[in-house]
């Protein structure tokens, strides 16, 4: 299937075109695809496939061989990293060991000088929302799973990203956290009005939460169709060929 996605009447907040990268013996393959404004896209993939690459590409973090990324029709590179409005939720979460869960969810307002009252009002808004009051006192280590994700959504979230892009956002969790986290995730994208970018390897998890899913395979976008057209007989092949069949 084609990578080129027909974006309709509707808003393409994220365009990428062409994009070739290559890190060690692995590349990614002319990805071409768009996110639309306010949906949440997944693409999933197996280990190795490119997905964390691919994500950190649209967050700015590597120099494309060719191709290009657009915000707002604009290539990403003319942005400065402020005016971006990209959180990014890394997979083991990142928080700084040496600071509370309120200083790791004040960070970004802090580099961004944000007055003290800001920050704080924030902050506190922000702990609210995604119940995580009680622990704004704790350090990481002292933190559950669950917990800890939170802490780092309240941290990407605390700049007001556009897009939110998460990095198998879910892969250690169990279940029951799992579930409420899905329910979390959708919170968010509403209230916030935050377009989110999300990878996996879970099928499930994909059809659960996204608008729409995306395959990626050896560096090489498949497609990108509604999450509930993911087990059609036009997408049997990439299917069968993720799963190994």
């Amino acid at each position: 299937m084609n990578g080129n996605i027909d974006a309709g009447a509707k808003k393409q907040l994220l365009v990428v075109q062409k994009l070739n990268l290559t890190r060690g013996n692995f590349k990614l393959c002319d990805v071409s695809f768009s996110v639309h404004a306010n949906e949440i896209l997944a693409i999933i993939g197996k280990t190795g496939a490119g997905k964390t690459l691919l994500l950190e590409s649209i967050a700015g973090f590597h120099d494309l061989e060719s191709g290009a990324i657009l915000l707002h029709d604009r290539v990403l590179e003319t942005y400065s990293l402020q005016e971006r409005k990209l959180g990014y939720l890394y997979q083991d979460y990142c928080l700084f060991p040496h600071m509370t869960a309120r200083e790791n969810i004040a960070y970004g307002l802090k580099m961004q000088k944000r007055s003290k009252k800001e920050i704080s009002e924030r902050v506190e808004k922000l702990a609210q929302e995604l119940e995580i009051t009680a622990i704004l006192g704790q350090y990481p280590a002292t933190l559950s799973g669950g917990e800890q994700q939170r802490v780092a959504l309240a941290r990407a979230l605390s700049i007001e990203p556009e897009i939110l892009l998460l990095d198998e956002p879910f892969s250690s969790l169990d279940p029951a956290t799992k579930q409420k986290l899905y329910t979390l995730i959708k919170k968010i994208n509403r209230q916030h009005a935050c377009t989110i970018v999300f990878v996996t390897h879970d099928f499930y998890e994909a059809q659960k939460l996204a608008d729409r899913t995306g395959i990626l395979i050896e560096g090489r976008l498949r497609g990108i169709v509604d999450s509930d057209k993911l087990f059609t007989s036009e997408w049997d092949e990439d299917v069968n060929c993720f799963l190994g069949k």
